[in-house]
Order: C-alpha cells, then sequence, then structure tokens
C-alpha cells in the first residue's frame, strides 16, 4: 500500500502469482489465478489493446470489441485498458449493478486478460447524466474489481508496473480526472478541486512518478491534456476559460506541474475521437493519445489546436500498443459498422 487514501501499488513481485496457460499468445477463456483474476503479462515485450469510452452495451460496442477480438488474438494481446466512461450513461448503482455485465462482461468476452480501468464522468454522474457530479459514485466499479476476472480498479488511482521479474518494462498510473473536470461544482468538500481527495492523489502521482525505474511510464486518464476534438484542450473544455470545474483548468496545472516531461505517454479518453498527437511545446516530451471511440463517434467536427501525427473524427475504432525495450509501436485501427472489418489505419513508432 503506498499510505495515501489506501490506494494499493502492484509489485512486480505480487505479479508473479497465478501464471496462467497461454496459447497462441491470448489467455484461454477460463483461465485465472488463485484469486480469480487473469493474470498480468510476464513476457519481455507487452501488447496492450485501448479502447474508451465504452460502456453502452449497444452495437457499437459489440461490434468494435468484436474487431479488437480479432486483433487480440493474432498479436498476442496480454492486456486491455478502458480509459473511462465504462457504464453509460449514470454509471452503476451498486458493485453487483447487472450493467457491469451487459456494458462490460458480455461485449468483451474472449478478451481474457486485465483490463486496467479508469473513472470517467459518465461513471460519476449526478443528478445529470455525465456531470461527473457525483464521484462517490465511483467507489462502485472499485468494489467490483473483486467481481470480476478482467475488471482492474482496486482503487480509484493506483499504479501497476510489468512485467513481473527484473526492471519493469513499463508502469502505468490510472488516475482519477473527475473531480477536477466535472460540469458541476463538486458539494462534497472530499472531491473538491482543492479538496483531500485531489491532494492527496497528485502527491501520490508526483511521489510514484519520480521513483519509478520503469523503461515507460504510461498515465492512463479519462479527461486529455490536449484534445483535437470538440471537447479541446484541459483549461479550456468546451471552450470554457473560467472557473475551476467545467474547464478542467486544474487538470491542466496537474499535467503540467507533475506529469509532463516525467511519463512518456497519457492515454485518455473523453472525445469519441482517435488522434496521436506529437510531445512539442508544454507537453515536454509527454505524447497525448486520445483512444475514445470504442462504441461512440464524433460527426467530423473538430477544435484543432495541437500538432499530430494521425488522427480521425469520425470513425468507431482502438488502439494496439506493441511495448518493448527499444521502442513502442502504436496501432490504431478502424471498425466498419457495417461488416465489422477492423482496419489498420495508422502505424507510430517511437524509439526509446
Amino acid at each position: 500500500m503506498n499510505g495515501l487514501d489506501n490506494q494499493p501499488i502492484i509489485s512486480r513481485r505480487g505479479v508473479l502469482a497465478g501464471a496462467a496457460v497461454l496459447a497462441g499468445g491470448l489467455l484461454l477463456p477460463g483461465i485465472a489465478r488463485a484469486d480469480g483474476k487473469f493474470p498480468m503479462p510476464t513476457t519481455a515485450d507487452i501488447r496492450v489493446l485501448i479502447t474508451g469510452d465504452a460502456g453502452t452495451g449497444e452495437a457499437g460496442q459489440r461490434v468494435v470489441a468484436a474487431a479488437a477480438k480479432q486483433i487480440c488474438r493474432a498479436e498476442g494481446v496480454g492486456l486491455a485498458v478502458g480509459l473511462g466512461d465504462n457504464i453509460y450513461e449514470f454509471g452503476a448503482d451498486s458493485d453487483d449493478d447487472d450493467e457491469f455485465s451487459t456494458k462490460f462482461e458480455q461485449p468483451n468476452a474472449g478478451i481474457d486478460v486485465p483490463w486496467l480501468m479508469v473513472l470517467g464522468n459518465h461513471d460519476c454522474s449526478g443528478i445529470f447524466p455525465g456531470s461527473g457530479g457525483n464521484p462517490s459514485k465511483g467507489d462502485h466499479q472499485v468494489a467490483y474489481h473483486q467481481r470480476s476476472a478482467r475488471w482492474y480498479m482496486p482503487s480509484r488511482y493506483y499504479q501497476v508496473a510489468l512485467p513481473a521479474a527484473g526492471n519493469p518494462l513499463v508502469e502505468f498510473f490510472a488516475l482519477d480526472t473527475v473531480p477536477v473536470s466535472s460540469t458541476v461544482m463538486q458539494t462534497d468538500p472530499r472531491y473538491a478541486w482543492n479538496g483531500p481527495y485531489m491532494r492527496d492523489q497528485r502527491q501520490w502521482l508526483d511521489r510514484s512518478l519520480a521513483a519509478s525505474g520503469a523503461t515507460w511510464k504510461i498515465v492512463l486518464t479519462h479527461h486529455p491534456y490536449r484534445n483535437n476534438g470538440v471537447h479541446g484542450n484541459a483549461g479550456a473544455y468546451e471552450g470554457v476559460t473560467i472557473g475551476d470545474y467545467m474547464s478542467g483548468i486544474h487538470l491542466k496545472e496537474l499535467f503540467e506541474e507533475v506529469v509532463c516531461g516525467r511519463a512518456d505517454y497519457i492515454l485518455s479518453g473523453h472525445d469519441h475521437t482517435l488522434q496521436i498527437l506529437d510531445t512539442a511545446g508544454t507537453a515536454r516530451g509527454t505524447q497525448q493519445i486520445v483512444c475514445g471511440a470504442a462504441a461512440k463517434h464524433d460527426d467530423g467536427g473538430s477544435n484543432i489546436t495541437n500538432q499530430s501525427f494521425w488522427q480521425d473524427f469520425s470513425s468507431l475504432g482502438f488502439m494496439i500498443a506493441k511495448i518493448r525495450r527499444d521502442a513502442v509501436t502504436l496501432d490504431a485501427y478502424t471498425v466498419d459498422t457495417a461488416t465489422g472489418t477492423p482496419s489498420k489505419a495508422y502505424t507510430h513508432v517511437r524509439p526509446r
């Protein structure tokens, strides 16, 4: 445990427990550790499915998940990430809410690997869907960690270093960005933008990034730092540049003061688009990836303020990261909704 808000750190030794049988690089369905969880990958290179904003339970999610399953089997994917808005439109009402089944387990059956999950604004809806005005609802998703072989969210924010043996190849830092990016003011003082929860999370992240010896450091968030889609950049979400919440100004500060120049990647959803941005300017070498099109897609609208390598504002899709010591290769896939066919749209290679 890291001593802050009881947030656990998953040690490399802890990942050793419960090694599973592999078939063609993908875990066999139903093979889980003694604690019921699918095991973390222990391979020298790690292949990761990246999805975001998936939890509708509708046709778009199912067609993307089926297409991703094909690529996961072909590529030997051993890990997945879900970048928030896991349960549309209002989040889960309990840790045994049947929407966990219809909007996560059923669509992703066969992608039998750990899914590193983060909270999104819809997961913490208040009176209005997607407001992020009731962060405490996210506790149901943390509790669901104990019920699912796939779902990995041991705390509202956490870190995972992989693989188990030797120096970690990659370390993931999963954040909860909802309290500083809600569309309404937080009424619970604990979750205020400058309240104890966000102060503790910031201190944990600062210390954890500084201590990490991983070759690659990847921060997982729902709300992006930089974004050329319609939601815009942190600090000016929806074109709002005043106030402590809707603009995301304090999330921008967190990124620029703690993350940029220290992490290699920020992976985010929120915008229902696919974007591979560059590392220039205030990013200080930290690359923003937006991957929020796993169930919904935008209509081609954009708010381009950042340089990009590639972006798609109107397709459903997902990404695959192939992480090695010397490079990360990122493959972006779009999915034809009529046929369910995945197509590799772009490949970006970042050398160490």
